[in-house]
């Protein structure tokens, strides 16, 4: 760690240094809250936390630059906890391990929480300089924006003085976002029912890895597998086949809002049928790597023989799972007609996990820029699953945000950017779910926008932050802060 010390801004690497080093997964931010209040302590900073955690710091405005307006500066403090299948890491405990690799930094077999970790650390070096001009700062640190932005649900009125909010958690430099897609969980549930198996059936267990996955905002039309779809697109080639397979054991994916790299399953199927179920594997494996070889280099689907349980699954409930999964539409929805190039609708297919009781339970992240197009979608996933036994909840839904047409914020940081590198920032709606639209709920009134440098496929342990592309953030940022315009 180390070594990101010595990288320019060195406030800023420093900071993001002593993030890797504590751990803070969603759910898990205490530690950092702990040091992020220290810091505001040991530099006599004005703070507090709101009733449901987030971090609130305020700072003074520099001399000369009392009557500028207020400036909001907010991070999330968690991290999404992804990890390769051979790197044994528990989150909860372990540090991250960045290390420098080229241009990039990037984790050792883990993600590396440069999102939202770079803006998180960029505002703690701003709290506690005395080099930078700024008129009134007041930071706001969310809690558990990754797992439900709860931070941001429980925000309340009142608290924050500011009229222009700048969020760090955009993921391009070079673009500004003024708007994002809002979302909303779905969650599947079909009930254990048990069977016994029989002298005839065997026992195999298929393992789909390897996958990139990613964001499944930003790079949802990126052309990344599923790994749950390939799944169940193999198993419902099967039945099809009249293989009649019938599961035992069902995992794939660990995140809504991440694209599954990994599924496995194992089943129970004719022992006869032996030769054809290889044969029929074998023909789905050439497929796949045909349509998604150039982009999923890594693709692996291994079958294993198994020793047959005693139980699986009735046939009912696996022919139910397979088929109303395999016939569950996941990816691009639709395209913005209001701006090209845009994801408008989208869903992700995340999470196939048995809990305790043996029940299996389905998680589904649905992405729109218009909530009644995100309705539309979470109705038909409601009429595909009232064909099955699955009991369904929508829960957690957060609005859009929709962007500002006579925005002072975004004047102040196109004009900085033209300034700094000559050449004006893209104005961006992203396909990602910014907190910015909840915050609107609790303050109105507030001129929002998102910048951040260049983080390449968040969300999976092949994250990597732009090393230049941090420090031109950097400029940005303090330049935006000290072109910020007087109070009306």
């Amino acid at each position: 760690m180390s070594t990101l010390s010595s990288l320019s801004p060195q406030p800023l690497w420093q900071h993001f240094a002593t993030i890797c080093s504590i751990p803070h997964p969603s759910k898990h931010e205490q530690a950092m809250i702990d040091w992020i209040l220290s810091l505001a302590q040991q530099h006599q900073l004005e703070h507090f936390q709101d009733a449901v955690g987030n971090i609130i710091i305020k700072k003074p405005a520099t001399a000369g630059m009392e009557d500028r307006q207020g400036v909001i500066l907010q991070a999330h403090l968690d991290m999404v906890p992804q990890a390769n299948n051979d790197t044994q890491h528990n989150f909860a405990e372990d540090p991250i391990q960045p290390y420098i690799d080229g241009e990039w930094v990037t984790a050792k077999g883990t993600t590396l929480g440069a999102d939202n970790g770079i803006g998180g650390a960029s505002i703690l070096a701003i709290l506690t300089s005395d080099k930078i001009a700024h008129g009134p700062i007041e930071a706001l640190f969310t809690i558990d924006e990754e797992a439900g932005m709860t931070g941001a649900f429980g925000l309340e009125a009142g608290l924050l003085e500011g009229s222009l909010l700048i969020n760090t958690d955009s993921e391009q430099e070079g673009e500004v976002y003024m708007g994002c897609a809002g979302g909303g969980d779905t969650n599947l549930t079909f009930a254990a029912n048990y069977q016994p198996t029989t002298n005839q059936q065997a026992a195999i267990a298929l393992n789909i890895k390897g996958l990139k996955g990613g964001h499944s905002g930003c790079d949802i039309d990126s052309g990344r597998a599923n790994a749950n779809k390939l799944m169940l697109r193999v198993l419902a080639a099967m039945q099809q086949q009249g293989l009649e397979p019938i599961l035992c054991d069902i995992q794939g994916g660990s995140l809504r809002n991440a694209i599954p790299r990994e599924a496995r399953c194992q089943l129970v199927y004719d022992a006869s049928q032996k030769t054809a179920l290889i044969d029929l594997v074998a023909q789905q494996r050439q497929a796949i790597a045909d349509e998604f070889g150039k982009v999923e280099t890594n693709l692996c689907i291994e079958l294993t023989e198994i020793t047959t349980p005693q139980q699986s699954f009735s046939a009912r409930l696996s022919s139910q799972v397979i088929d109303s999964l395999n016939a569950c539409n996941n990816g691009v929805v639709s395209m913005s007609q209001d701006i090209v190039g845009v994801v408008e609708t989208s869903l992700n297919l995340g999470v196939i996990k048995r809990d305790q009781q043996g029940n299996i339970e389905i998680k589904i992240l649905v992405r729109s820029l218009i909530d009644s197009s995100r309705l539309q979608v979470e109705a038909s996933i409601a009429s595909l699953f009232s064909l099955t036994d699955a009991k369904f909840s929508f829960s957690g839904a957060y609005p859009g945000w929709k962007p500002e047409t006579d925005s002072v914020l975004k004047t102040v940081i196109q004009d900085s950017y033209q300034q700094l590198f000559g050449e004006c920032p893209k104005v961006m709606v992203i396909h990602a779910g910014l907190e910015c639209g909840l915050f609107k709920s609790a303050y109105p009134q507030w001129d929002m926008a998102s910048f951040g440098p260049t983080i390449k496929f968040p969300h999976s342990p092949d994250e990597k932050v732009e090393i230049a592309a941090v420090e031109k953030y950097w400029q940005l940022l303090l330049s935006t802060l000290k072109n910020i315009p007087a109070k009306a």
